[in-house]
């Protein structure tokens, strides 16, 4: 048994084919298949069940990949650590984060980020809560900025920041002439979710005490799987919705029709955070980029407490 095996058993369970997965390993498929039968002989097990449509991991398999993921992790720090030895800092950081994040994040931190750590080479995918932590668990992604609280124990949090929510409706909805919007306010309101799996649809029900959503009526069939479709409902007069405070720097926020402003309620705000496994051995390059980030924010969001502290002694520094 070796590496290479184990890396081939990886790329099988991923695709559940091994042609697919032989081409992910950049070897012929005779090759890949050979030497994982080979691995089932030397074990005297079987990995995987074959048949003419399908592959399929077997209990034993699964419990096979959990260990050669650790390896391959641990395969990989030993590398890092090498790389870690002459610049902790370069290399390839794979960073995920949420569809209601990164659009709006991203813009603010690229440049930066390219100028204070230009041997650091950031490769990110956006995808939902959910993708993101099993994506992480199977060390597919090096850390995620997610939005939601996490507290599987393989998993460590660095927070960045508080977002408020803002309140957005039509420009001639009766909450124009208002100077602040309590959450009485919200009471008997239209409000526009997300679609299902957007951690953003339940902090907004938990922001206007909503419990369930719609199950009948017009506002029940109105799931936006993007918050810029979100906007375009609210300017067409559907409803009200709640939006993070970073959002406000998108493009909808001129010539929408839309208004947004920030809500009178002390606990309409999301907690943001970097979420990373404890096993990841390069934490000097997650701190790195997660001070990029928090340094690079603007006033409408307050950073989490220890990024506070930091920030003013690096300000009494300077």
């Amino acid at each position: 048994m070796n590496i290479r095996d184990l890396k081939y058993v990886m790329a099988v369970a991923e695709t559940g084919h091994f042609g697919k997965a032989a081409a992910q390993c950049f070897v012929s498929q005779p090759t890949l298949s050979g030497q994982i039968k080979k691995l089932e002989d030397e074990l005297e097990i079987t990995i995987f069940e074959r048949t003419n449509r399908s592959v399929e991991i077997t209990p034993v398999g699964e419990a096979i990949l959990t260990h050669a993921r650790s390896i391959m992790e641990q395969a990989g720090a030993i590398k890092q650590l090498a790389q870690a030895h002459r610049d902790p800092l370069a290399g390839p950081l794979r960073i995920g984060a949420i569809p209601t994040l990164s659009p709006y994040l991203m813009p603010l931190i690229l440049v930066p980020l390219k100028k204070q750590l230009p041997q650091m080479k950031l490769i990110l995918s956006e995808e939902m809560t959910d993708t993101l932590l099993e994506r992480l668990h199977r060390h597919e992604i090096d850390a995620a900025l997610l939005a939601t609280t996490v507290e599987k124990q393989e998993f460590g949090t660095l927070p960045l920041f508080d977002e408020p929510f803002w309140v957005a409706y039509a420009r001639d909805h009766t909450f124009y002439e208002k100077d602040q919007i309590r959450l009485r306010d919200l009471n008997n309101e239209n409000l526009l979710l997300l679609a299902e799996g957007h951690c953003l649809a339940d902090q907004a029900m938990d922001v206007c005490r909503v419990k369930e959503r719609q199950t009948r009526g017009e506002m029940a069939d109105l799931r936006a799987s993007s918050l810029e479709t979100l906007i375009q409902l609210v300017g067409a007069g559907y409803g009200i919705t709640l939006v993070p405070a970073l959002a406000m720097r998108g493009s909808w926020t001129t010539g929408s029709g839309v208004v947004a402003q920030p809500l009178a309620i002390a606990s309409a705000s999301r907690r943001v955070s970097l979420v990373f496994r404890h096993s990841f051995p390069r934490r000097a390059a997650l701190q790195a980029f997660a001070d990029v980030i928090t340094d690079n924010l603007p006033n409408t969001v307050t950073l989490a407490g220890n990024r506070k502290r930091a920030a003013k002694k690096k300000r009494r520094k300077s």
